[in-house]
């Protein structure tokens, strides 16, 4: 059976609590859920980690590579800092979607740059909640075309 990481960078643990005009009032327990659902309809499993710490996104990602079909990724403000963690997608041999909440392009100049972007196989943003289950709606279509479900 295929399965899906879904893999949260720093402060995502406070969603539902932060900044709620930018981020929403779900929680990442709520987002978690609700892409696990839509998976499981879809008989792919859900492996979902947060980490407030880079070196450990990219572990994830390294084992990812090795058990997973593919790999939902918020990397939260490593999104516009982490070299590492762009070499780490890059890396692997699975589709990583990037994902975000909120529009990236429209907020503060420093956060429209995405480390991630040019190496991910799409990136969906400003979204909220959506933006996770529309990453999770094409990696099922990847996984399908490749023949693993």
């Amino acid at each position: 059976m295929a399965k899906i990481l879904l893999l949260n960078g720093p402060n995502l643990n406070l969603l539902g609590n932060r900044n709620q005009d930018v981020y929403g009032s779900n929680t990442l327990a709520d987002i978690e859920r609700s892409v696990s659902d839509l998976l499981q309809r879809h008989q792919i499993q859900t492996e979902a980690y947060q980490s407030n710490h880079e070196g450990q996104l990219i572990d994830r990602l390294h084992k990812a590579n090795q058990k997973c079909s593919g790999v939902i990724l918020n990397p939260g403000a490593f999104t516009h800092t982490s070299v590492a963690l762009r070499d780490a997608v890059e890396a692997i041999d699975i589709p990583v979607i990037e994902v975000h909440l909120s529009n990236i392009h429209n907020r503060e100049p420093f956060r429209h740059q995405s480390y991630i972007a040019p190496v991910a196989a799409g990136q969906i943003i400003g979204l909220g909640p959506t933006s996770y289950l529309a990453a999770a709606y094409s990696l099922i279509q990847i996984i399908q075309k490749r023949g693993e479900s």
